[in-house]
C-alpha cells in the first residue's frame, strides 16, 4: 500500500498518485470565465445584499456573500464558492459535494473541516433535517436506509435513539471525512481540465479575495443596486469585468519568471 499522504500532496502539485512528482496541469492558455451578479437587496427570500455565482444550480438558490472573511480561513465564503467548489467540480449543495469542498478548503487554508461538517450534523442531520437526499452515502452500508425509495429521515432520528446522539455524530464526522477524501482526485482533475495549476491554487483565492474585496467596495461606495459580471482566471492573474465591458479590475497572482 501507498503513502496515504501522497493523494493529498498530490493535489497540491506534491507527490502524485503513481509516486511521480505532482505536475501542474499546463498553464491555462486562455482565462476561466465565472460569471456573477451583483445586488444590494435581493429579492430571493433572504434580503441580503452580496454577490451570486451566476452558473445553473451554483447560487440562486443560496444567500448572497460578501467579502467577510471570519476569523480562521483568509478569504470569503464567495471565494470558497469559486475555488473549492466550482474550480473542482462540486455543486454548491448536496452533503457529499459539501465534504468534497470542505476538504478543499482544508488544504488549500490548512483549516479544519471537521468543525464545518459537525455543524452540518448538529443543525441537519442529528434533528432529522436533511436538506437534501445523498445523506445515506455518509452512513456505513450496514446503518443505510433501503435504497428503493427516497431516504426517509426517520431513519436518522431511529439511528440517533439507538445509537446515541455522539455514537451517531462521530459516525457521520468519519462518512464526511472518508467522502472529502475520495473526492481529491476527481477535483484536481477537474482543476487541471481548466488549464489551471494547482500549485496556484491558495494564490489564487487570495488574489481573488483581494480583488473582491476593492469591487465590493466600490459597489457600497456608489450605492450600485444591480450588477453583472465576470471573472477571469489564470495562474497568473485575476480580472473582474463587467457585463458591458467598460470597466475592468485586476489582480496578480504571481509573476512570470520569464518577466523577471
Amino acid at each position: 500500500m501507498g503513502d496515504p499522504t501522497n493523494e493529498a500532496k498530490g493535489l497540491e502539485g506534491g507527490v502524485s498518485d503513481d509516486g511521480a512528482p505532482g505536475t501542474s496541469g499546463g498553464s491555462a492558455t486562455s482565462p476561466v470565465h465565472v460569471p456573477v451578479r451583483y445586488r444590494r437587496t435581493w429579492e430571493d427570500g433572504f434580503g441580503a445584499r452580496g454577490w451570486k455565482l451566476a452558473l445553473p444550480g451554483l447560487g440562486e438558490d443560496v444567500i448572497a456573500a460578501t467579502p467577510f472573511t471570519g476569523e480562521r480561513i483568509p478569504t470569503s465564503v464567495f471565494v470558497h464558492d469559486i475555488v473549492d467548489h466550482h474550480l473542482c467540480g462540486f455543486a454548491l449543495s448536496g452533503y457529499l459535494d459539501e465534504a468534497g469542498a470542505l476538504m478543499q478548503l482544508a488544504l488549500r487554508t490548512g483549516s479544519d473541516p471537521v468543525e464545518d461538517y459537525r455543524q452540518m450534523i448538529d443543525e441537519d442531520l442529528l434533528p432529522g433535517r436533511p436538506v437534501a437526499d445523498d445523506w445515506p452515502a455518509l452512513l456505513p452500508q450496514a446503518l443505510r436506509p433501503g435504497t428503493d425509495t427516497r431516504p426517509d429521515p426517520e431513519h436518522l432520528r431511529g439511528l440517533a435513539q439507538w445509537a446515541g446522539q455522539g455514537a451517531l455524530r462521530a459516525l457521520l464526522v468519519a462518512g464526511f471525512v472518508q467522502a472529502g477524501y475520495a473526492r481529491l482526485a476527481s477535483a484536481r482533475a477537474n482543476w487541471e481540465g481548466y488549464g489551471l495549476d494547482v500549485r496556484a491554487r491558495e494564490a489564487i483565492a487570495l488574489a481573488l479575495q483581494r480583488l473582491f474585496e476593492r469591487l465590493d467596495e466600490r459597489m457600497l461606495a456608489g450605492d450600485v443596486r444591480h450588477a453583472e459580471g465576470e471573472f477571469e482566471i489564470t495562474d497568473r492573474r485575476v480580472v473582474y469585468r463587467d457585463a458591458g465591458g467598460a470597466s475592468e479590475d485586476a489582480e496578480i497572482v504571481r509573476e512570470d519568471p520569464a518577466d523577471a
